[in-house]
């Protein structure tokens, strides 16, 4: 994006729906659509994921990602790029990881019509948070 274009940084405050980039152990990319919730004071995107997936294994290998986000007529993109934090592993329906996966879901989707139901899946899918502090942005503007 130009000197002259709008703050790449904002695009990724303007939808809730990403694709998540990390790289396979062969050195090519893993690409997963994802949902997440952007905190623009710290320029963090936070993201559920399932510890056995194959973004999350790549993940623990190494821990360089990167965001893609574009508008929905896709006339303009923003990529980030940074460092992933993983958080612990859902165990227990009522322990701090649920806890904040409940407030993830309520963010990104509003109220679960069974909250019980929910904290249950989130430990039988071995659920957690990985905080994405993205340090370098690219994109374009559609111009």
């Amino acid at each position: 994006m130009t000197a002259a274009s709008p703050d790449p940084w904002a695009l990724f405050g303007t939808g809730l729906r990403g694709v998540l980039v990390t790289m396979k152990r062969d050195g090519r990319p893993q690409l997963s659509n994802v949902g997440y919730l952007y905190d623009p004071a710290t320029r963090t995107a936070l993201i559920s994921v399932t510890d056995d997936r194959a973004k999350t294994r790549n993940l623990r290998r190494d821990p360089r990602a990167s965001l893609h986000v574009s508008t929905p007529d896709l006339g303009a993109y923003a990529v980030g790029e940074g460092v992933v934090e993983l958080g612990a592993v859902a165990l227990e329906p009522h322990d701090a990881t649920v806890g904040r996966l409940v407030d993830h879901y309520r963010a990104l989707q509003g109220e679960h019509s069974d909250w019980d139901e929910f904290r249950v899946a989130m430990v039988q899918e071995r659920r957690l948070l990985l905080r994405l502090p993205l340090t370098r942005v690219y994109g374009w503007d559609g111009s």
